[in-house]
């Protein structure tokens, strides 16, 4: 069931198109977990392939994103942070969905008070270091999952959904 705030809920897509892929609630032992405003968030895919180096996803959150979604493979890397509060807040000034994220994110509280999506593996104080390094709109690999820039994601409590077309 849908509410205005909830424009879909993951299992009940699911239902409707059985051939989405589903990323596992725990991939090496982790599980992603919402830090951001809204719990419920989808759109087409932007993809960014980084290790604790966010130089990319900076850039990224920093244009227009017309209601898409940054998958992010940061590697399940637990050292250090690749999404903070002032990046966040630029995605939510230049229209992006939401953002998933491989690793983990900062400034938590901050986050979960903006009006963006925000998936991650876990929290840690550390910024990451910018050196320029990562990879923009190449697939990326979650668990079992393929991830190409173009496809779309949905996102909720129950989960994620990864299509190559919009379902909505």
């Amino acid at each position: 069931m849908t509410t205005p705030d909830a424009p879909f809920v993951t299992c009940d897509l699911l239902d409707d198109h059985p051939d989405c892929q589903v990323i596992s609630p725990s991939i090496d032992g982790k599980s992603f977990r919402n830090f951001g405003g809204k719990s419920t968030f989808g759109g087409k895919i932007v993809t960014v392939k980084c290790f604790e180096d966010n130089s990319r996803v900076k850039e990224l959150l920093a244009t227009e994103g017309d209601g898409h979604v940054l998958v992010v493979d940061g590697g399940a890397s637990m050292r250090c942070a690749l999404l903070g509060d002032l990046i966040a807040a630029s995605a939510v000034k230049y229209h992006w969905a939401g953002v998933i994220i491989y690793g983990c994110v900062r400034d938590v509280d901050a986050l979960a008070g903006l009006d963006l999506g925000v998936q991650a593996l876990a929290s840690i104080p550390r910024k990451s270091n910018r050196q320029g390094v990562g990879e923009v709109q190449v697939p990326v690999q979650l668990g079992e999952v393929t991830i190409r820039p173009g496809d779309y994601v949905y996102a909720d409590n129950n989960g994620i959904l990864i299509s190559d077309s919009s379902l909505i």
